[in-house]
Parts: C-alpha cells; structure tokens; sequence
C-alpha cells in the first residue's frame, strides 16, 4: 500500500467528515492501545489465526504488518473516498491470496471470509471506542454513538463482510459477541500469536518496550471470559491503577494537540503517523480541504478499479 506526500482529503471529506465522531476517535492516541487489542482479539477467530500463522508477517516483520493494518483502518476512518477504495481493493488483493488449510477442522479458510472480515472489523471499531472512552476523554455522548455505530456499518461495505450484518449499537455489539462466541478458539498458535503482540519479546528495543507498556491497558479493557480463554489475564490492582497511569499520558500528550499524536504516532507505527500528520494538517487549513463526503457506492463507482476497466470487446 503506497500512500503520497500530498494531502490526505483531495477529492472529497471521506465518508464521515469533520464533524463526525469517527474522526474523532480513530484520530485520538488512545487508537494505538485499541489497536494492539484488536489485533490480539483477531486470533480468537481460527481462520483468520491460520491465515496470519501461515504467512507468518507478525513473525518476520510486525512492525510493517501492524503498521499496514492500522493504516488502513485510519485510511478508511479519515481519508478522502478516492484513497480508502484504492486502499480497500489493495487489502482485498492481499487477502485474496491468503488461503490454505485450517488446521484443527481441516477445512480451507480465506481472510476474505465475510464472517472473518466481520470478526475483524467489529473488534476493531469496538476496541478502538473502547479505548477511547476508558483512556481519552470518557464516554460519548448518545447522540455520537448512535453516529459512530452508523460511521461502523458504512465502513464495512469496504471489506467483504455484508453491512446488514455490523452492529448498530452497543447493545448489538454484546449480542454479536454472543452469537459468535461458540466458534472461537484458542488454539496452540493463536495463544502464541495473542501472546506475541502483546508482549514482543524477540524485535528490537521499540517493539518490545511500547508493546509491554501497552499491554496491562489493553488486558485492563477485556471481558474475564476472553482474558481467561486468552490466558492473559492479570492482578486486578493492575487494572486499577494501570489505566489511571496511561490516562495520565494520553492527557500529556493531548496537550500537545495534533504534535503529540503524530509523534506518538510515528514512533510506534510510521506509516500511520504520517497519516496523521497529513490529517492534522488539513483540520488546521480548512481552506486546503474539499467539500462534502461521499458514501462507499459512489466512492466506487467513481474510483474502483471496475470503474476505470475497459470494456470487454
């Protein structure tokens, strides 16, 4: 995924625009920590774990794997339409070739399964808002989550997962949580990837530290039933004092408004911090910034690739 040096918004406001919640949210330095719990909860799902254990990208390179993942997400959070479809049908690509065998049921498994693909994306908004509310700047208001769980099920129609099957509220969300509950799994190589991304042992100084400092934030966050079958459960006077500590730091770097989210940014994910930097710079000019938003169908059929294909003869 190749991202220029120009501005992030050229063709339109995105999908959701400034006044959005989701900018908002998946903008704020507590995204970094609802990352890391994303992508642990991500091998609860078999498939999805036999597909990140065979091609091994966690292993030989995290840094640029986790890097490339949250770019995305922010891409499709904050970017002009033109980038997030350009970005989505990359990912796809990507996906497509990611197939094999899933070891315990001996079925074949893609990451473009929509169930995985719907795993994905509601742990990933979930967390994030999560991480948000118990870090940042605390609960939204009804109104902004109403928005928010609506800003979700747009994003979806960018993965292959079928919208009508997102969440639409908090309440949905624990109700999806339920349902699929029963099919997820912790087997030998899903425990060592959860345990892997949260506390980097074998990578340099910068992974192993930032992933060890994040991780008690991010195990603070969890349901007793997934830390138990995760098996990385942890003293609850952590809990407690852990998140004011990390509420501390995310208020120090608040304080430093778009500066101290990009720095932040970059050191632990390059790729997204520039994303950041090219966001914040165009919410402090307006006047370099498009209007309107566009939703995913339009996004697509203006700039997908079937849009620019030639005619079949």
């Amino acid at each position: 995924m190749k991202l220029s040096d120009g501005p992030l918004r050229v063709t339109d406001q995105g999908f959701f625009g400034p006044d959005s919640p989701t900018w908002k949210i998946w903008a704020a330095p507590t995204a970094l920590i609802g990352f890391q719990r994303s992508v642990v909860l991500e091998h609860f799902d078999p498939n999805l774990t036999a597909a990140v254990a065979d091609s091994a990208g966690i292993y030989a390179d995290p840094f640029g794997r986790l890097d490339r993942t949250l770019a995305y997400f922010l891409l499709v959070a904050t970017a002009d339409s033109k980038t997030a479809i350009e970005a989505s049908e990359h990912l796809m690509d990507v996906h497509r070739k990611a197939t094999g065998i899933e070891p315990i049921t001996g079925k074949r498994y893609s990451a473009n399964n929509p169930a995985s693909q719907l795993w994905i994306h509601v742990t990933g908004w979930h967390s994030v808002l999560k991480c948000y509310e118990m870090f940042g700047p605390g609960p939204l208001s009804a109104a902004e989550e109403a928005q928010y769980w609506r800003d979700c099920v747009v994003a979806a129609e960018l993965q292959t997962c079928d919208p009508a099957d997102v969440p639409t509220s908090r309440d949905e969300v624990r109700e999806y949580f339920a349902r699929v509950r029963p099919t997820l799994a912790l087997t030998e190589r899903a425990r060592t990837g959860m345990h892997y991304l949260l506390r980097t042992r074998d990578r340099g100084a910068k992974l192993r530290v930032g992933s060890s400092l994040i991780a008690p934030a991010t195990v603070a966050t969890l349901p007793a039933w997934m830390r138990t079958m995760g098996g990385f459960d942890q003293p609850g006077l952590l809990d407690a004092a852990y998140p004011v500590a990390v509420r501390l730091a995310v208020r120090a770097a608040s304080a430093q408004h778009a500066a101290g989210t990009v720095r932040l940014g970059r050191l632990v994910a390059p790729m997204t911090g520039d994303i950041l930097r090219r966001h914040f710079a165009q919410l402090a000019a307006p006047e370099t910034a498009p209007e309107g938003t566009v939703d995913p169908g339009e996004a697509r059929r203006r700039y997908g690739r079937a849009a620019h294909a030639a005619p079949a003869s």
